[in-house]
C-alpha cells in the first residue's frame, strides 16, 4: 500500500465519470463514501464531482432511467486528483474524447479506479494493459477476450495496482472505495467512515465474488461469534486446532465455513485482522512497536514488521510517521455536512452532485 502524499488544506478532488447509461448504485458509492469521510474534528478530506460525459448522461437500471444533470464535464477531469468510473448498461467502448480524458489524467499522474463493467472504459484506454484487473464476474471472461493484455482475475473484490484500481460489482465498490480511504488516511478514519455507512471495514479485495452466507436462522453454524471472539483474541498465538477447539467443530468444517461465508481461510482472516489493528493502533497511540506486537499477536516487533511491511508495504515505522504527523485541522464546517462542489447538503447521510 502506497504510503500517502504529504497533505494539503484542500480537499482530495475525486471526480466521478457518468456516462450514458450509468448504473444508480454505482454512480452514488463514491460520493457515499468519499462524501462522509472526514477527519475527527468533522472536516471533509474529499470534495467529490459528478462528470457528464460529453452528451450527458442517463442512468439505467432497476430504477428506470433517469437524467444526470451536473455543471461538470470532461474537462474537469483536468483538476482530479482521483478518477472513478462507475458502471454502465451493457459494456461499450466510450466515445473517443472520453478515452484522451482519461489517458491524459492517468498520464499526469491522477489515480483512476473503475467499478463493475468501468474496467471495460479503463482497458480500451489502454491503462489497464499488461496489469492485473477483475469486474463483475458475468463479464470477466468478455473483458478478457476483448483485452487480451489485461490479465483479468474473475474471482476478488478488487485488484490494487497502486494508479489504477478495479473493482467487482455492486457492493464490491464500496470496499475498493474503503480501502482508497485507507490508503489515503489510514485505517482509523477508513472503520470511522465505515461505521458512518453501516458498512464492516475488514472486507478485502483477495475476498472472494462468490460469498455463500449460512442461513441466519441456523445460528449454530454463524462465524460472527467466532469472529468476535478472534478480535478479542488476537495476542494470543492462536492455531487452527485453537479457533476449531473454541468452535466445537473440526478444523475441515471451520475452514468451509469461512470459506463459504468470509471467502478466505481463518488464518488469512487473523493475518489480515491483525495488520488491521496494528494500523489502528499506530495511528491512535503512541504504544512502542514492541508493545503494539504483543498486543497484535506477532510475539516479537522483529515478526510485526516482517508482516507488516508484506501486507503494508511499509514498516510500522514509517506507516506512524505518515499518518501521525499532518498539520492541524482547519475549522470544521456545519455539522453532518457533506461537500459537494456548488452545494452543500446537511441532511446527514445525504449526498448531491451538483
Amino acid at each position: 500500500m502506497p504510503l500517502p502524499a504529504p497533505r494539503s488544506s484542500a480537499p482530495h478532488v475525486v471526480a466521478v465519470l457518468a456516462l450514458d447509461g450509468v448504473v444508480p448504485f454505482d454512480l452514488a458509492v463514491p460520493g457515499q463514501v468519499f462524501g462522509t469521510t472526514t477527519t475527527d474534528g468533522g472536516v471533509p478530506l474529499y470534495e467529490v464531482r459528478v462528470c457528464a460525459g460529453p452528451d450527458g448522461a442517463a442512468t439505467s437500471g432497476v430504477l428506470g432511467r433517469m437524467r444526470v444533470e451536473s455543471p461538470f464535464g470532461l474537462d474537469a477531469l483536468a483538476g482530479a486528483d482521483t478518477i472513478v468510473v462507475p458502471g454502465h448498461d451493457d459494456p461499450y467502448e466510450p466515445p473517443g474524447e472520453v478515452l484522451d480524458a482519461l489517458r491524459a489524467a492517468s498520464a499526469r499522474g491522477a489515480r483512476v479506479a473503475s467499478i463493475c463493467v468501468g474496467a471495460f472504459v479503463l482497458a480500451a484506454a489502454g491503462l489497464l494493459d499488461g496489469r492485473r484487473a477483475t469486474t463483475h464476474w458475468m463479464y470477466a471472461r468478455r473483458l478478457a477476450r476483448r483485452y487480451p493484455r489485461v490479465e483479468v482475475d474473475p474471482a476478488v473484490l478488487f485488484v490494487d495496482e497502486g494508479a489504477v484500481l478495479t473493482s467487482a460489482g455492486v457492493a464490491a465498490g464500496v470496499d475498493l472505495c474503503l480501502h482508497v480511504v485507507r490508503r489515503d488516511h489510514g485505517a482509523a478514519t477508513a472503520a470511522r467512515t465505515a461505521r458512518r455507512i453501516i458498512m464492516p471495514p475488514q472486507r478485502d479485495g483477495g475476498q472472494a465474488q462468490f460469498i455463500r452466507h449460512a442461513d441466519p436462522a441456523d445460528a449454530g453454524t454463524a462465524l460472527q461469534p467466532v469472529l468476535a471472539w478472534l478480535e478479542a483474541n488476537l495476542h494470543r498465538p492462536l492455531t487452527l486446532d485453537d479457533i476449531a477447539r473454541h468452535t466445537s467443530v473440526s478444523v475441515r468444517t471451520l475452514s468451509r465455513r469461512f470459506r463459504e461465508q468470509a471467502g478466505t481461510t481463518p488464518l488469512r482472516w487473523l493475518a489480515r485482522t491483525r495488520v488491521r489493528r496494528a494500523q489502528q493502533l499506530l495511528e491512535t497511540t503512541d504504544l512502542p512497536v514492541e508493545r503494539i506486537a504483543a498486543e497484535c499477536g506477532y510475539g516479537s516487533a522483529v515478526t510485526l514488521r516482517a508482516h507488516f511491511a508484506r501486507a503494508v508495504g511499509a514498516s510500522p515505522q514509517a506507516y506512524r510517521s505518515a499518518f501521525r504527523t499532518a498539520p492541524p485541522d482547519p475549522p470544521a464546517p456545519a455539522p453532518n455536512a457533506i461537500r459537494y462542489r456548488g452545494r452543500m447538503d446537511t441532511r446527514e447521510g445525504c449526498t448531491t452532485d451538483g
